[in-house]
């Protein structure tokens, strides 16, 4: 973290992938949006009563508009990538298309195998009872075990996940993290 400089100094800028700009605004008066002024960079001058008169404000209005919607013209014409597009982009991107590849390649099959273990457990508890009920050791029976497998498969199962995710998903995405935040950066500002 950095702290500005200039006019904001109390402002923190913060260096982090994670950190959500357009939520940090919220609620904050841009000094800029304040400033009324005509086409001319003019401010308005207030009537003695503190209002415009009506017909000042009705040229100002009508100068103003024809100014906005050349500028608005010159401003299509090079616009920069919205943020939508610059996400679309990113999503397009076969880095992005590789982290989802390998986050479908681990989460299909261990939910599926899970699944299929869970209801396993199920069906062998109602369609087999004498044999969940049949002792291993003492007063455990097969029922017990199977159940405490579930509890392990659980904690196995989420293990797994976090050691792939860390191993070969997370730096994937981070990058790619840091390359849409460079790229949206002067695009919400």
């Amino acid at each position: 973290m950095e702290k500005q400089e200039g006019r904001d100094a109390a402002a923190v800028r913060i260096d982090d992938p994670w950190y959500d700009e357009l939520a940090a605004g919220w609620g904050e008066h841009d000094a800029d949006d304040a400033d009324e002024s005509d086409a001319n960079g003019t401010a308005a001058a207030p009537h003695p009563s503190g209002t415009v008169p009506p017909q000042q404000a009705q040229a100002q209005a009508q100068t103003g508009a024809r100014a906005q919607t050349g500028a608005q013209a010159r401003a299509q014409q090079t616009a920069p990538p919205s943020t939508a597009d610059i996400y679309l982009e990113v999503q397009r991107s076969p880095a992005f298309q590789e982290v989802r590849g390998r986050y479908r390649r681990f989460v299909f099959p261990a939910a599926l195998a899970f699944l299929l273990w869970y209801l396993a457990y199920v069906v062998a508890a109602t369609a087999a009872p004498g044999l969940m009920a049949r002792p291993v050791a003492g007063a455990v029976n097969v029922a017990m075990v199977a159940g405490l497998g579930q509890f392990a498969t659980t904690f196995l199962l989420t293990w797994a996940y976090a050691r792939h995710a860390r191993l070969r998903r997370d730096r994937a995405a981070l990058e790619l993290r840091w390359d849409t935040q460079e790229m949206t950066r002067g695009v919400r500002r």
